[in-house]
């Protein structure tokens, strides 16, 4: 009896997207993401249209999206994501905590909200635990 290798997810590394208005803020994101062997930057865009667009195109396993920009910032973006891509987690990354009061985060779309204030290394440890719970629900049964 042969039995089915499982698939697994450091294999493939998981594509991300980095949506932030600030050349400064999606290179520092980048080099965080990118130091991790299991994840790859697929794409990067500027506001919350640009990203509906290369989300579009790229379809990431998770996105990285900041909450205020230009256009359209990442509250008005995340549930337009969200409905495009279903499975995909999103992360609103962002310096501005309270801009979350009065919103339950799931109901825009959002799977988990990270401070930029604290660092890189709360948004790092969500990418894997977000990409960890991704991979568990979409593996097939058998």
């Amino acid at each position: 009896m042969g039995s089915a290798k499982p698939i697994l997810a450091a294999e493939r590394a998981s594509r991300i997207l980095i949506v932030d208005d600030l050349p400064e803020m999606r290179k520092l994101i980048r080099t965080c993401i990118e130091e991790e062997t299991d994840f790859c930057v697929c794409g990067e865009a500027l506001d919350g249209l640009d990203a509906i667009d290369k989300a579009q195109n790229l379809k990431p396993d998770l996105i990285i999206l900041d909450a205020s920009m230009p256009r359209m910032n990442g509250i008005e973006a995340a549930p337009k994501l969200k409905k495009l891509l279903p499975q995909t987690p999103i992360i609103l990354f962002t310096f501005h905590e309270g801009m979350m009061r009065g919103f339950d985060a799931r109901e825009v779309g959002v799977d988990t909200v990270v401070t930029k204030a604290n660092g890189m290394f709360p948004l790092k440890e969500s990418v894997k635990a977000l990409l960890q719970r991704r991979d568990l629900s979409v593996r097939p049964e058998g």
